[in-house]
């Protein structure tokens, strides 16, 4: 149907009060599959890149990965966005940027609110001067087990210290130009090593404040009924990965487990891990209630 940028695609959503699965796609096959699964639901969906995957082999992942996926979304039947996830690096921002991404996330949330609008700033001015649209994140939507790593000291921070402070919002919307904002409301990236529990009043509150879309990180593993109130109250992206990895991993080790022999076809080892994980894209679809919307 069309390769298009995040704005468009999420206003749309706010409009009609739906949300947009974003999906990391860190090999071509599981981007494969999140097409398959948008199409089949007739839904609009984000194509997210991240940073160590696409930094692999000096950089030239990046080009192939763009080559391959730009292709795809152009003969999908349905609206895709190419976004690139948590960018913490303004050089390699740029870069995806001239590369031809449609779409960038900058996250300088870690830093304070005067440096995260600067450099914010510097990444919304730099992409928009190409046709880009940019997503920023206010507050800190801190790491439960990411990448697999558990931490050995167990020294995890509680999300509900960084949440986004709607006093900041205005502000920093305002003085950044950005197209969507990423809050923090008591989610979590990776694997939850607290219980989720989202602050329903204070989204109530930014949702309220803003005038661009909303964006919720930590979709994995957040419960359901959470989600949908999320997305009555304004959240128009969710970030998923963790839950997909657990469908396709899970799958995979029965495979390997049951096998008489390691010396399997990758086709034939990936069909049911690569299935898991699609229905994993297609209850997350129908969770945001973008099914049917393309």
């Amino acid at each position: 149907m069309a390769l298009v940028n995040i704005k468009e695609m999420l206003e749309k959503a706010r409009r009609e009060k739906y949300c947009v699965g974003a999906f990391d796609a860190s090999t071509i096959e599981m981007a494969m599959k999140i097409v398959e699964a948008a199409e089949e639901k007739r839904s609009p969906v984000i194509l997210m890149g991240l940073t160590p995957d696409l930094q692999q082999g000096n950089g030239a992942m990046l080009d192939y990965w763009l080559y391959c996926l730009r292709k795809m979304a152009e003969d999908a039947t349905v609206p895709v966005c190419l976004h690139l996830d948590h960018a913490t690096d303004m050089d390699f921002l740029k870069k995806c940027v001239d590369a031809g991404f449609t779409s960038v996330m900058y996250d300088a949330s870690v830093n304070t609110l005067e440096e995260n609008i600067r450099l914010s700033k510097e990444a919304v001015d730099y992409a928009h001067a190409h046709g880009v649209t940019v997503e920023a994140e206010l507050g800190h939507v801190g790491d439960g087990i990411v990448s697999g790593e558990v931490k050995e000291d167990g020294d995890y921070d509680n999300p509900d210290d960084y949440l986004t402070d709607p006093e900041e919002m205005k502000r920093f919307i305002e003085e950044t130009g950005v197209d969507c904002l990423a809050v923090a409301v008591g989610t979590s990236h990776g694997v939850y090593v607290h219980e989720p529990k989202l602050h329903f009043d204070r989204l109530d509150t930014l949702n309220a404040i803003s005038d661009i879309p909303m964006v919720m990180h930590g979709g994995s593993g957040t419960p359901d009924d959470q989600i949908k109130k999320a997305v009555e109250k304004g959240i128009c992206k969710l970030n998923i990965y963790s839950e997909m990895l657990s469908a396709y991993y899970g799958e995979l080790k029965k495979k390997l487990e049951s096998s008489g022999t390691l010396a399997i076809w990758v086709v034939k080892a990936n069909e049911k891990p690569l299935e898991a994980l699609k229905e994993v894209v297609k209850e997350k679809i129908d969770l945001c209630g973008s099914a049917g919307k393309a």
